[in-house]
């Protein structure tokens, strides 16, 4: 077992789906490649892979405050101002990101640039919403405030993200909250059961 006997020690807390998604991508070569992000929303973690399969390190994070997994249409063409409650969606899949700035000039892993979803480092602009707070903080409910982009600490986005996506593009897995996991990531899935039985 790939996973297990590499990074054992360093994915000992996570969850079944996101070992299994770790190995799909590893066992296929769907991340082509490329440095790879697992997105659990549910345990609110992030696992951080380069292109050769060497896991980088892995965070807590602050995703969407309402729990779904497919974004509103035209949502990343509203002001936040105008962005309810139970849109504040992170949605699930397969994304190709890559780094570029933000309107404020701000660098940042653009996810679903469609949607206007990110990765990026934490920032407490709304003092009421107590990001920082919540970043520390054991309860798996208050990781649930984000618009939808996923936020990470500094010293993580600094360390581990930035350098693994400076100058290429990867590859961003986004677990669902309730949908199946072979639904979101059939082809992922089906493309290891495949290369299992050449």
């Amino acid at each position: 077992d790939r996973v297990a006997g590499e990074f054992g020690a360093d994915l000992a807390g996570a969850s079944r789906s996101v070992v299994a998604v770790i190995q799909a991508a590893l066992r296929s070569g769907d991340h082509q490649g490329l440095p790879f992000v697992v997105v659990d929303k549910i345990h609110a973690r992030v696992f951080v892979f380069s292109g050769a399969g060497r896991w980088l390190g892995a965070a807590p994070m602050l995703v969407g405050l309402a729990r779904g997994d497919e974004a509103v249409p035209g949502l990343g063409d509203r002001p936040l101002s105008q962005i309810q409650p139970h849109e504040r969606i992170t949605p699930a899949g397969r994304f190709v990101a890559e780094l570029d700035r933000n309107a404020a000039g701000q660098t940042i892993l653009w996810v679903d640039y469609e949607q206007a979803i990110s990765l990026h480092p934490v920032r407490s602009l709304n003092p009421q919403e107590r990001r920082l707070e919540r970043l520390a903080s054991a309860s798996l409910q208050d990781k649930r405030i984000s618009y939808g982009c996923i936020n990470v600490p500094t010293s993580f986005w600094h360390a581990v993200v930035l350098p693994a996506f400076r100058n290429k593009k990867g590859i961003v897995y986004v677990l669902p909250d309730s949908r199946p996991l072979d639904s979101v990531f059939a082809q992922v899935l089906n493309a290891t059961e495949k290369a299992a039985t050449k």
